[in-house]
């Protein structure tokens, strides 16, 4: 499997804004909470995964930046600072970057065309054709 790391930081994104608003700098260290909606335990379960499976010594670098960023929710900068930190890891670790993608909803997957006329869709309800003179009989 193939996935672009800047997409999938972009996916992830919304579900950890959630968790950061719902748990704050904890979010690293606690359980789900089924009073807490389920977009901001998706952040949560997406931003532990990537803590769990980062090196021990790059661990507080994520545990910094996760908590500059609840602390200051409209701080682009640091919301910035957190998202480049998942982007780094998710680059260096292709597993990280599986689990993840894994863990995103299925409504988020991602469809990616490559190539001349190729044809990207999650769904084909119909007929799709690429190609010059190009015919379709009934």
């Amino acid at each position: 499997m193939s996935y672009e790391v800047a997409h999938v930081v972009e996916q992830v994104g919304p579900y950890i804004t959630a968790a950061l608003a719902a748990y704050g700098g904890a979010v690293l260290r606690r359980a789900e909470d089924a009073a807490v909606d389920a977009t901001a335990n998706q952040g949560r379960r997406l931003l532990q995964a990537v803590w769990l499976r980062s090196a021990s010594g790059r661990r507080a670098h994520l545990e910094e930046a996760t908590q500059e960023a609840a602390d200051e929710p409209d701080n682009a900068d640091a919301q910035a600072a957190l998202r480049q930190y998942i982007r780094r890891a998710l680059r260096e670790d292709v597993e990280m970057l599986r689990e993840v993608v894994q863990l995103l909803p299925a409504s988020q997957a991602t469809v990616t065309a490559v190539g001349n006329r190729s044809i990207a869709a999650k769904n084909v309800t119909g007929i799709a054709i690429t190609g010059d003179h190009a015919r379709v009989q009934k």
